[in-house]
């Protein structure tokens, strides 16, 4: 009973930080081509989100360790706030502003949550290791829940309702108003040991170049994401113009993934034994 309760008040706080960046999706690119800026410049938008994620991403394990991981959720909830209250200008460099601030949110997101629950499950409450991956899967579980639902409920707010491009963005920040408040309330914060940026990204680089798997695995998943992210640009002005309702489009292909997961995840049980060797 002690553990469900845990895992509830780490739900509490998570799953609506996932529910807020999910709703952001259908509709990025759809919301730039409303306020008239061509492809080339809605390129840049996207690259300027990506761009941060990564700049954020090298440094987000040390940031979150010396703030606290707590207060980095807490973060996590006010700088996604103002990237969705950016969207309501159509001034190109607060929407580029707005972008950075989404990728420093992106990095936060990936990475506080779970080193905070990770602290407290071992280090306060004891409980047995193997039992963080039963949350992890869980939530894994509901992520994939919420990403089908919210490009419903992107598409019921923009479309059905008739707000525009913008609504699934506002409908965001009362999530991640309830996410950072329920941190503030009901977690205690916790910290990571403190260590050299440079020795982090030392040890990372000698680990990299030391074992040829680390470093094809690597370079593959690179690929993967980089497609990925392509698909992510081009998917919307190939579709829009047929007509396509961009949310439920979305809700399809989140829940191809889910289907992807679960064969998987088939694939590798003790039935078929299709583990790669």
């Amino acid at each position: 009973p002690a553990f469900r309760r845990f895992q509830r008040g780490y739900y509490r706080v998570y799953l609506p930080a996932l529910a807020a960046d999910w709703l952001q999706g259908p509709y990025l690119y759809k919301l730039y081509q409303h306020y008239r800026f061509l492809e080339e410049q809605i390129a840049i938008l996207y690259v300027c989100g990506f761009a941060s994620s990564v700049l954020f991403g090298l440094v987000s394990s040390s940031l979150v360790d010396r703030l606290g991981r707590k207060k980095s959720c807490v973060l996590f909830s006010l700088t996604y706030s103002i990237c969705c209250l950016a969207k309501l200008s159509r001034d190109y460099l607060v929407l580029a502003a707005g972008r950075v601030l989404g990728g420093l949110s992106t990095a936060l997101l990936f990475s506080a949550f779970e080193a905070w629950y990770v602290h407290e499950h071992v280090e306060r409450y004891d409980f047995p290791t193997e039992w963080i991956a039963v949350t992890f899967s869980r939530a894994a579980f509901w992520n994939n829940v919420i990403a089908v639902g919210a490009g419903g409920a992107a598409d019921f707010f923009t479309e059905w309702l008739g707000l525009g491009p913008v609504a699934p963005f506002m409908v965001s920040i009362p999530l991640l108003v309830l996410s950072g408040v329920f941190a503030v309330k009901n977690w205690d914060e916790n910290y990571g040991k403190k260590r050299a940026f440079s020795k982090t990204c030392g040890d990372g680089l000698k680990c990299l170049l030391s074992d040829r798997r680390v470093l094809l695995l690597g370079t593959i998943q690179a690929l993967f994401e980089s497609v990925i992210y392509i698909f992510i640009f081009l998917w919307t002005p190939v579709l829009d113009p047929h007509g396509a309702p961009l949310g439920i489009v979305f809700s399809g292909f989140m829940a191809a993934s889910t289907l992807g997961s679960s064969l998987y995840r088939l694939a590798v049980s003790k039935s078929y034994r299709l583990q790669p060797v």
